[in-house]
């Protein structure tokens, strides 16, 4: 049962779509379960369950009545996808091979985990990926 999970609401899908299949595959070995161009929408599971969708803003907007509002975002973020990996070093590497922005560099952060290493970048949408290793 897929009882919570990421949908991230994008306004590229075609570029998101392509960022995320060329990261997930790259770290985790993970290949979409769909991807539909016509109704932006896309998934990913991990071990049966689902691990990330990518749907299409304009149409969420639509749905809830707030197409009308702006696209704007909040100065500061609300949210963040977490992916656990060996190596954040060569994790965000790869990341920022793919598209993905550097916005903090690996670096340790005893005062969150005693031996927890983690670098923030930002997918071609501007969300916040964060990279961990304990």
């Amino acid at each position: 049962m897929d009882a919570l999970y990421p949908r991230l609401l994008v306004r590229d899908f075609a570029a998101s779509v392509a960022f995320y299949q060329a990261a997930l595959r790259d770290l985790h070995g993970v290949e979409p379960v769909k991807v539909l161009p016509e109704a932006s929408y896309a998934n990913w599971d991990i071990d049966g369950q689902a691990g990330l969708v990518l749907f299409g803003r304009a149409a969420i907007t639509a749905a809830v009545g707030t197409s009308d509002l702006p696209e704007t975002p909040a100065a500061q973020d609300t949210s963040m996808l977490v992916m656990r990996v060996d190596d954040v070093d060569a994790a965000a590497t790869r990341l920022t091979g793919h598209g993905a922005r550097l916005v903090a560099p690996p670096q340790d952060r005893p005062a969150w985990g005693p031996t927890l290493r983690t670098a923030h970048l930002r997918d071609p949408e501007g969300n916040l990926i964060e990279l961990q290793s304990y």
